[in-house]
């Protein structure tokens, strides 16, 4: 994605320049490069990948620094909205009979 003056990757003091430019070229600004997992393992997440898969896409040896790099969106908070919206609805429809148990629970 970078390459350095001499054609390589380049080192680590010199790439905060390089992403600076990179960022300043496409008019974005205040986006850090670890901006960058976080996003990348908060799009991963909404594909339903487990958590074992996200430590393993992020290199990371606990859950705890995975779920680190996630994080919730209005657009997830919707569809889980919605989703627990239809479950209701459809146990209403079945007539369930439960008086606002769920399916499965003790009331």
């Amino acid at each position: 994605m970078f390459v350095g003056a001499k054609k390589a990757t380049p080192r680590r003091n010199h790439f905060n320049r390089l992403w600076r430019k990179a960022c300043a070229d496409a008019c974005v600004k205040g986006l850090r490069f670890h901006d960058l997992q976080h996003t990348g393992n908060t799009l991963a997440s909404r594909t339903n990948a487990g958590t074992k898969e996200l430590m393993a896409r992020l290199r990371h040896s606990t859950a705890r620094a995975a779920l680190i790099h996630q994080h919730a969106d209005h657009d997830r908070e919707r569809e889980i909205a919605d989703a627990v919206d239809d479950m209701i609805v459809k146990a209403f429809k079945r007539g369930s009979g439960r008086n606002g148990h769920a399916e499965g629970t003790d009331g």
